[in-house]
């Protein structure tokens, strides 16, 4: 359906507490605000390193396998050393710790960043890598948002096409560009462009669309982050008969589309209500939400 109407701007998500009251660093406990790296910080610099955002509900972490695929495959990209005693079975039982100790149960968001350690640029890279755990409360309530997004591209940024583009990196210049974009244009999210003028992702997440009952999002290979709720559904969909597929996309193909949706670990999926002059409903989007998400 197609309106020229004005589109009024869906309610925002509360803030987070930013600052919570104890986080993990490198293993320990500390309280917020303790001191934990200097000016020579590479991630502060350099944008070096990766981090994981996760749901934590009634004591369980939300498709921990598949962020744990991520970041390991993520930090051997970026020649990060993975010491034998970083792994799922270690961090996992210090994340939920976390959450505990933070007082945020029964349901959290987690942001886990690793990075590598601190050195100049012309100094030697060391491969050490060092990680910081951060939980806050989720309301406990979640649900499909009742008011549909309103999206549109951001104009002034490209991202690249190569295997960089598919990792959460610290480096978030071009999200935080389109983040503002939105802001200033009185959007919920924004779509980023590819070198190729093609569909990457939005600022928080990935892209989905149906046309006449198929499921497209960008392939990998168009410069998207690979998401964890993105491999959810697109490992999952199949079973549950919603035909998905890996493709191309183009702003065009949102403007005929009959349902747009977004997908993070934290939201699950967002359905859109308006891309530009174009609405749309959310059934089959809400069918997906109940069978796979809810």
């Amino acid at each position: 359906m197609q309106s020229k109407t004005a589109l009024s701007n869906s309610s925002k998500p509360p803030t987070l507490n930013a600052s919570p009251d104890w986080i993990n660093f490198d293993g320990q406990l500390l309280r917020s605000g303790a001191s934990l790296f200097t000016t020579t910080n590479r991630s502060f610099r350099y944008g070096d390193g990766l981090f994981e955002t996760m749901m934590v509900r009634d004591g369980r972490l939300c498709l921990g396998s598949y962020h744990f695929d991520r970041l390991f495959s993520g930090m051997q990209l970026l020649q990060l050393a993975v010491p034998a005693t970083f792994d799922r079975e270690t961090l996992e039982p210090q994340i939920l710790a976390l959450c505990q100790k933070n007082g945020n149960p029964p349901h959290s968001r987690v942001r886990m960043v690793v990075y590598r350690d601190e050195g100049a640029a012309s100094s030697p890279i060391s491969p050490i890598p060092h990680y910081i755990i951060e939980s806050w409360p989720l309301p406990v309530e979640l649900a499909l948002n009742d008011k549909g997004l309103v999206i549109d591209v951001f104009p002034d940024g490209r991202k690249a096409c190569d295997a960089l583009a598919n990792l959460k990196s610290n480096n978030y210049l071009l999200y935080t560009l389109a983040t503002l974009y939105a802001q200033k244009h009185a959007l919920d999210d924004c779509l980023v462009l590819n070198s190729r003028d093609r569909l990457a992702d939005s600022t928080i997440a990935n892209l989905f669309y149906v046309s006449k009952g198929q499921f497209f999002t960008p392939s990998l290979s168009e410069g998207c982050v690979a998401g964890v709720m993105r491999r959810h559904l697109l490992e999952n969909m199949p079973r549950a008969g919603f035909p998905v597929q890996e493709k191309i996309v183009t702003p065009e193909d949102l403007l005929n589309a009959d349902e747009v949706f977004l997908t993070n670990a934290i939201k699950g999926i967002r359905w859109v209500g308006a891309f530009r002059t174009i609405k749309y409903n959310n059934q089959l989007t809400a069918n997906v939400y109940q069978q796979l998400i809810a």
